[in-house]
């Protein structure tokens, strides 16, 4: 099922309603759909560079919008936001999660924006876990805007050639952009105010 939303997404991104479907994307893989705007972003970028900027601020700003309905079916529609992350299977981690958020607050967005799994988890779980709502926005548009940017910036810089290399190897591009933004983050907790 997923090869075929991933099939029917690129054919999306060809299309002439590209950007607005890149749109509807974006907002829902931050509240339910299960396969991130990236996917769209990279072939319109690679077909359209002059758009590159363009497109990113449309995942971001469509993603904003759909990570105050993932933040809303959590805070409002507890059973609905459970539903979903358990159907995600990701119930076992919602308490570690809201441990996190208690201690690391804003960052754990930031951080879990960059990685590869699904951003809804976490507007979800926010939600869930009634964040506060200055902090949540505010984490999410640094977080996905500075994602959709990067991405927008690296294939309009290298082209085709790193689309490859970026499917290839996300799960260790994005590891390591994590463990460095964690050591900053304890280095920063670490010196003394």
């Amino acid at each position: 099922m997923l090869r075929n939303l991933y099939n029917w997404m690129l054919k999306l991104a060809g299309s002439r309603h590209a950007e607005k479907s890149l749109a509807i994307v974006s907002f829902t893989e931050s509240s339910f759909f299960p396969i991130p705007p990236d996917i769209m972003l990279a072939p319109m970028v690679l077909a359209r560079p002059d758009k590159a900027y363009r497109y990113a601020l449309v995942c971001t700003i469509a993603s904003l919008l759909g990570a105050l309905l993932g933040y809303a079916i959590g805070y409002f529609l507890e059973p609905v936001g459970v539903a979903i992350l358990k159907f995600f299977g990701y119930t076992q981690g919602l308490a570690e999660f809201h441990i996190f958020m208690e201690k690391w607050g804003a960052w754990v967005i930031i951080i879990k924006g960059f990685l590869p799994i699904p951003f809804k988890l976490v507007t979800i779980a926010s939600g869930l876990g009634h964040l506060n709502m200055a902090v949540f926005l505010f984490s999410c548009a640094l977080t996905r805007g500075a994602r959709f940017l990067l991405v927008a910036f690296l294939i309009k810089k290298f082209g085709p050639e790193i689309t490859h290399h970026i499917e290839k190897r996300i799960y260790t591009v994005s590891a390591i952009a994590v463990a460095v933004l964690v050591l900053l983050i304890v280095a920063m907790k670490m010196i003394p105010h």
